[in-house]
């Protein structure tokens, strides 16, 4: 008899342990879930902040750039050549390499030997060097690698050895481009006298190759940044890249 009774017994404090098991179970998921929920709120905020936060730090960028070209100009009278040429025709060194003395980065240009190539040996430290003016925050690339390209042509604005003053752009510095924010597939090495051609400037871009949603910032001959919309039409974006064309522009 007592077997007998003994045996419920045991099995409703098996059965109560296991619900107390469950019981704190699903009060501990339910904690878990709050503190998830709770987290998620709290870095929303911040998802939702940081693309604008790049976008005006990709455009301080680009300001800077443009100041250091203005400066460059006051002093030689002209903005650089997109880049330099040995005896041979051969590019030595890029614009972005001209310039950095009017940056505070005139330590790092003194490293540099313009008489040598910028991929020459003798120029590996400067090359390796970070210049953070020209990492654009959108993009997760090498932070030696930039996407800020001068736009390159025999008619544009920053022409292949071979200077070019403000006095020459008739078209109008603000409508006349100097620098894009190329597509991150586009970047290259800070150092390399590499940039963009008229194609690259001209193409449509899905936004899946843009940094920015609905365009990129472009820096213009007058030193401002402007973004421009994906959707602008070619004619006008042709327009943009030569100083002394005379073309019509539309909206941009």
């Amino acid at each position: 008899m007592s077997r007998r009774s003994s045996f419920p017994s045991s099995g409703l404090c098996n059965t109560t342990s296991q619900l107390a098991r469950r019981g704190i179970t699903l009060v501990e998921f339910l904690v878990v879930l709050g503190i998830m929920a709770l987290l998620i709120a709290l870095l929303m905020p911040a998802v939702r902040g940081r693309q604008p936060a790049r976008r005006t730090h990709c455009r301080n960028n680009l300001k800077n750039i443009g100041l250091a070209m203005h400066n460059y100009h006051d002093v030689y009278g002209s903005f650089p050549p997109a880049y330099t040429v040995d005896a041979d025709g051969k590019p030595l060194h890029s614009w972005r390499t001209l310039i950095l003395p009017y940056m505070d980065q005139q330590l790092l240009y003194n490293k540099i030997d313009l008489s040598k190539a910028w991929d020459d040996p003798a120029n590996a430290e400067a090359r390796a060097t970070v210049v953070p003016t020209y990492v654009c925050p959108s993009t997760e690339l090498e932070p030696t690698q930039t996407v800020y390209l001068a736009v390159v042509t025999p008619d544009s604005c920053l022409r292949p050895n071979e200077p070019r003053p403000i006095s020459e752009i008739t078209d109008g510095t603000s409508n006349t481009i100097l620098v894009m924010e190329a597509p991150m597939n586009a970047s290259v090495p800070w150092m390399a006298p590499w940039d963009a051609d008229a194609r690259l400037m001209l193409s449509p871009k899905s936004e899946d190759d843009l940094h920015h949603t609905g365009g990129s910032f472009h820096l213009f001959a007058d030193g401002s940044v402007q973004f421009i919309s994906s959707g602008t039409e070619t004619a006008t974006l042709r327009g943009l890249i030569t100083p002394a064309g005379g073309e019509e522009l539309g909206e941009f």
